[in-house]
């Protein structure tokens, strides 16, 4: 980089006007350390229907029921519904649905449809996705639909496909895994770091489980890591068996400790 700079130079004023153009265009350092392995050869998931309460500083305060299938054209399918409950739902009232799609075969993210029903406002965020990136449609009501913005970034997975692509991995102790989600509105770079293995006990029963860090990095207009405004980092334990299913899921947000936790799950009779 060094002799380049100086050739520049050498060449004139012209060339000169052309090295801020190829600095900016070299890609972010960060983006070495992302994990490239293709998906592991970990058993497939099982359909499964689960729920799970969520609360915040120990106290329950909603729920929602997921439902997880294979459904035709080799696509897997996650379909969600939930909303705040009790006095939480008294002071911010929420309902929500999502229904997202990946590939069974590379796991990779093909579109989702998420709808927020608020008190006055309700909001519906529709993803597209492809090899190069994501196109995004956002519509408020009452408010407007938005023109079509795409964030292009290849190798880009949300959180469905995130889950699933990194559930086939071995998950051996202190291992470390590096991809960029985007969840909604937004690219993060998550770093998803194995802490080990150990007994944990939720609504639904006491599992072996799997320990994660989980640490995200908001992605700016050049692609620069910003610090996440409202999220901090997250412990997650997911179940040490064939199943991997996530038991519990605390994060360290802006207002305090927020939780999920499994309440109930039942595994659907797979299709021959």
């Amino acid at each position: 980089m060094v002799k380049d700079r100086h050739k520049f130079f050498i060449a004139g004023a012209a060339l000169l006007l052309q090295l801020p153009a190829t600095t900016m265009s070299a890609a972010p350092s960060w983006e070495a350390t992302l994990t490239r392995d293709p998906p592991g050869n970990f058993p497939a998931p099982r359909p499964v229907r689960t729920t799970y309460h969520f609360g915040w500083s120990g106290i329950t305060a909603g729920k929602g029921d997921m439902h997880f299938s294979k459904v035709s054209g080799s696509r897997y399918q996650l379909e969600a519904t939930g909303g705040t409950s009790g006095l939480a739902r008294a002071l911010w009232k929420l309902d929500a649905t999502y229904r997202g799609f990946a590939s069974a075969d590379t796991l990779r993210p093909i579109g989702s449809t998420q709808v927020e029903a608020y008190r006055r406002k309700k909001i519906t965020t529709e993803l597209s996705f492809t090899d190069a990136g994501v196109t995004r449609i956002r519509t408020e009501v009452p408010g407007s639909k938005e023109k079509p913005k795409t964030f292009n970034f290849p190798g880009l997975f949300d959180l469905h496909g995130a889950m699933l692509y990194l559930r086939s991995q071995p998950l051996t102790d202190h291992s470390v895994y590096r991809i960029v989600v985007y969840p909604a509105t937004s690219a993060y770079l998550a770093t998803v770091t194995v802490l080990g293995r150990e007994r944990i006990s939720v609504h639904a029963g006491s599992f072996n489980a799997i320990k994660f860090d989980v640490q995200l990095k908001r992605l700016g207009k050049d692609l620069e890591l910003e610090p996440h405004r409202k999220f901090r980092r997250a412990t997650v334990w997911v179940s040490d068996d064939e199943n991997r299913i996530p038991l519990r899921i605390e994060a360290q947000i802006f207002v305090g400790t927020v939780f999920a936790e499994l309440y109930a799950l039942h595994f659907d009779q797979e299709k021959s």
